[in-house]
């Protein structure tokens, strides 16, 4: 059984929760790839919206 390291879900469900609002039990429902995937999105809006606010596109 592969056990996921707790620090990083706690980093994981931190960050989604903190930018979608969503609820922590929502959260811990998905698996971990699609949990995976709403972060990595998240951080790409963040470095799109970063870049425009420094004048970059």
């Amino acid at each position: 059984m592969i056990v996921y390291p707790p620090d990083r879900l706690y980093e994981e469900v931190a960050y989604v929760a903190y930018h979608l609002h969503w609820s922590y039990e929502d959260i811990l429902r998905m698996e971990h790839r699609e949990r995976q995937r709403w972060v990595d999105e998240v951080a790409a809006i963040n470095r799109r919206l970063n870049s425009m606010a420094e004048g970059r596109s």
